[in-house]
């Protein structure tokens, strides 16, 4: 339909985490539930990101992790996202296995939402997610 605006979703593995069928299922499911989207893989250098999340101006950027270090990796690239003042107002959120215990850890949920993300997803909750989708979180840009 002529003047409908597809959501944009920027979809992206950290920096040291080579997995690769956690961002394919993001992306099928993205698309299937009506996003277009760009899946930069596994092992995305935060550089990468960033320039790519600049040039493309998604609607949502969303970081997954497999194998652990998505909290410590996550920090890091949150931070590089956030100042960039063209991403100031773009929803990031992050996901999957944040730390390498196993276990859910509140402070590090705390520590990912006071750098930056919009939502923190450790416990693979889809529904959760796609109410994400339906209203995203609004980001106050100062």
């Amino acid at each position: 339909m002529p003047g409908t605006h597809m959501p944009t979703v920027l979809v992206t593995g950290t920096s040291s985490d080579a997995h690769t069928w956690n961002l394919v299922y993001l992306q099928l499911l993205l698309e299937e539930w009506g996003h277009e989207v760009s899946n930069l893989g596994p092992c995305a250098p935060d550089d990468l990101v960033m320039t790519t999340a600049v040039e493309l101006r998604p609607d949502l950027i969303v970081v997954s992790s497999v194998n652990g270090h998505g909290h410590q990796d996550g920090l890091r690239l949150v931070q590089v996202l956030r100042a960039r003042p063209e991403l100031a107002g773009t929803t990031i959120v992050i996901g999957g296995k944040l730390g390498t215990d196993g276990l859910r850890n509140v402070g590090q949920v705390r520590r990912l939402l006071a750098a930056g993300y919009d939502r923190v997803f450790d416990d693979g909750d889809v529904n959760a997610f796609r109410d994400m989708l339906a209203r995203p979180p609004a980001r106050a840009v100062s």
